[in-house]
């Protein structure tokens, strides 16, 4: 299993979106590579409605997503389409799943990635998340049991604050939303959290030597 910092293994796939080559195709982009355990199963039903719903969203943000599941592409099809031409819920209907699913029924990718826990199941992927920058860096991991649905919101909220951080320096509090203030790198040494105290810049303020914030506008 790839851990944070890790450069995110690399695979070819077949999915209903046609063959990927991971990380080739997605070059200079955002990846959420999540897996579910089955289709025709409610849970992965909603997610996927909701990830669907919310592409364009993670679009506007360099992202795209690749859903994964250990089932047929055959099994994959009859169910995106199910769902787009039957189920309505939470006021969305006819949505259509416009992102890869991937094949994975000898479960090359889900085993790369670690998403088969056998704790948990031998012969389904758990409800796993990569995050991958645009390096192809596994820069967030986040793993929900079987019975759970993910947090699209929460999803969507940690691409946001990882690009905020690496596109100026920073790091954000618990809770962090876009707008709110941010937080400072913290000093490497007693001179500089001294001079970091005694310094006036525009916008930051500090409530410790460790511990300074830059308001947001």
């Amino acid at each position: 299993m790839p851990l944070i910092g890790d450069d995110a293994p690399s695979f070819k796939a077949v999915t209903t979106m046609g063959e990927i080559n991971f990380p080739k195709d997605y070059k200079g982009k955002w990846v959420i590579l999540f897996s579910h355990p089955a289709d025709f199963t409610p849970v992965c039903t909603t997610e996927f409605m909701t990830f669907a719903t919310m592409q364009e969203e993670f679009r506007e943000l360099n992202t795209e997503l690749i859903g994964l599941s250990i089932d047929s592409i055959y099994a994959h099809i009859a169910w995106l389409r199910t769902i787009k031409e039957k189920i309505v819920y939470k006021g969305m209907k006819d949505v259509e799943v416009n992102f890869p699913v991937i094949e994975d029924l000898k479960m090359d990718v889900a085993k790369k990635f670690g998403m088969v826990q056998p704790n948990a199941s031998t012969t389904q992927a758990v409800r796993a998340v990569f995050i991958m920058d645009p390096k192809a860096k596994v820069r967030a991991i986040l793993y929900y049991p079987l019975s759970n649905g993910r947090n699209m919101d929460e999803i969507k909220r940690i691409i946001l604050a990882m690009q905020k951080s690496d596109a100026e320096n920073i790091a954000t509090p618990a809770n962090w939303q876009p707008g709110d203030d941010v937080i400072i790198p913290p000093p490497g040494s007693c001179g500089t959290a001294k001079e970091r105290v005694e310094t006036e810049e525009e916008g930051k303020y500090c409530l410790d030597w460790f511990m300074c914030l830059k308001k947001q506008s």
